[in-house]
């Protein structure tokens, strides 16, 4: 990708630029077309595609956030043993802006950067439970799950997103409570199981209030 950062180049000045053989850098530029990230413009080669700018885009108007809540992360990973996030919503899905591992050798890890569906996932529920809502293929239940996510002020979730993947998350609010994050633990559900999913959620929200608290400085 950094080959086509400054503009659309062609597949020869790619080959040319980056070293691949040209078999390599075929199968490469279609593995990046399929999934958005460069596109192909007629007459001058291929471009950075739309789902990348949108990232980029995202990456940079949340920068602060990712900054202010840092801190909170690393101190809610520390406190709960399990790998801790800061999401936010881009239309129907939720990007990862931030991270903080386990120590755990058995953990859970997303990738800053990782785009995940909003209607899978405590982090998605919270978004969705003070946010506009999505289209969901089980309309009722989430609405049932957005309703109790509402009541109580926080979310879990058990093998939604993934097999043997649990987690627990709060939202982070703006001026006016409008929803800006959301900040969540995740881990095996073997530790998380949904008795003990409670347990994580005071935590969970002490660390939303703290990004809160250094969002308004």
């Amino acid at each position: 990708m950094d080959a086509v950062e400054a503009g659309a180049r062609s597949f020869t000045d790619i080959v040319r630029v980056t070293g691949l053989t040209r078999t390599t850098a075929h199968r490469l530029i279609r593995s990046l077309e399929q999934h958005g990230y460069v596109f192909h413009v007629g007459g001058l080669g291929y471009a950075l595609g739309p789902r990348l700018l949108g990232l980029a885009t995202t990456a940079m108007r949340e920068l602060p956030l990712r900054e202010l809540a840092h801190p909170a992360l690393e101190r809610l990973a520390r406190t709960t043993g399990e790998s801790a996030q800061l999401f936010v919503r881009d239309g129907d899905r939720r990007i990862c802006v931030d991270a903080v591992a386990s120590e755990h050798e058995l953990r859970t890890i997303v990738d800053v950067g990782a785009v995940l569906p909003l209607t899978q996932g405590s982090a998605g529920k919270v978004l969705l439970a003070w946010g506009p809502t999505a289209e969901a293929a089980d309309a009722d239940r989430l609405a049932q799950q957005l309703a109790t996510t509402r009541r109580r002020g926080w979310a879990d979730s058990f093998g939604e997103r993934a097999p043997g993947v649990a987690s627990v998350s709060a939202p982070v609010f703006g001026p006016g409570d409008a929803i800006l994050a959301a900040i969540s633990v995740s881990g095996p559900a073997s530790r998380i199981a949904p008795l003990r999913a409670k347990a994580y959620a005071p935590a969970v929200i002490q660390a939303a209030r703290e990004v809160e608290s250094a969002l308004r400085g």
